[in-house]
């Protein structure tokens, strides 16, 4: 086997080699030897992070998708994606200007750019395709086109002592990021156009996460960031749970109501009117009033 192994093409050794590194390369794939438990662990914890790198760059994809083809947010609170987008963006900027290794927050890269364009469908679509009186709103977004562009200019020319308060103050803000949703998610009994993709891959990407900070990192401010957001992703993904098909039921109990008065409800089809017409009869068959007419009997 290790014959095999050991003649492998040299574009996936290469591969192998740029994401474990050359020592534990040759000790799993060449040779095969499972005995050195560091290696493993980094190799877990390599492939951990790239897996987690490729999901988070498609992780909200289903989320956009289902704002574009509705054409509303109703159910996602602008609130909480704005505080996670900024989450998302200081540790990225953290990790990168820190050199972290990529496969430990690259993700971070695709959430923050998939968020920032969630965050502005919400604000330029209306809350509820209902309302029609709310347009969508091109002031609106170009003043958040605007914010974001600062922010991000910000976050990369901030010196790195700035950047390790504002990576503890992620804590806080991934708490009040998930509170909003929550909130809203127990206050409508519903949970809208919340993507169950993205929730559950959310859960999964945290927990892979802990291992991998764990493992190559070991940066507390990170890894309690992490557990932090698992917690709270896992409490809405109880919400979606305990409210699934709560929003088929809504719109089927809408549609009835919109435009009707209460007068329409108790509004009883009438019975169909049957229109009879009665032939004109010829004048020389009309009898003259008051005369009688006999049949004569030969």
């Amino acid at each position: 086997m290790t014959t095999i192994t050991r003649n492998l093409p040299w574009f996936i050794k290469d591969l192998g080699v740029a994401v474990v590194g050359e020592k534990c390369y040759t000790l799993l794939v060449e040779d095969l030897d499972f005995a050195d438990v560091e290696c493993l662990k980094y190799s877990l914890s390599k492939g951990l992070g790239v897996g987690i790198v490729i999901g988070g760059s498609i992780m909200k994809v289903p989320q956009l998708v289902l704002i574009v083809s509705a054409r509303s947010a109703r159910g996602l609170s602008l609130t909480a994606y704005v505080l996670e987008t900024l989450s998302y963006a200081i540790t990225l900027a953290y990790s990168y200007r820190n050199h972290f290794p990529f496969s430990t927050y690259g993700e971070n890269l695709f959430l923050t750019i998939q968020n920032v364009i969630i965050t502005f469908l919400i604000i330029y679509y209306p809350s509820s395709p209902r309302l029609t009186r709310n347009k969508p709103s091109t002031h609106r977004l170009g003043i958040a086109i605007l914010s974001t562009l600062a922010v991000a200019i910000s976050l990369f020319y901030l010196p790195t002592t700035t950047l390790a308060p504002l990576q503890l103050a992620t804590l806080p803000l991934s708490l009040f990021s998930k509170f909003p949703q929550i909130q809203q998610n127990y206050r409508t009994k519903s949970t809208g156009q919340l993507s169950a993709f993205a929730v559950i891959s959310q859960i999964g990407g945290c927990l892979a996460r802990l291992f991998t900070t764990a493992t190559e990192v070991g940066d507390p401010l990170v890894s309690a960031g992490f557990a932090l957001a698992l917690l709270l992703n896992c409490v809405v993904g109880a919400q979606l749970w305990m409210y699934w098909g709560a929003d088929v039921k809504e719109d089927l109990a809408r549609v009835p109501t919109i435009g009707i008065t209460e007068k329409d409800r108790h509004w009883q089809p009438e019975s169909p009117k049957v229109e009879v017409v009665v032939p004109p009869q010829s004048p020389s068959m009309r009898q003259p009033a008051g005369r009688k007419w006999a049949r004569k009997v030969d």
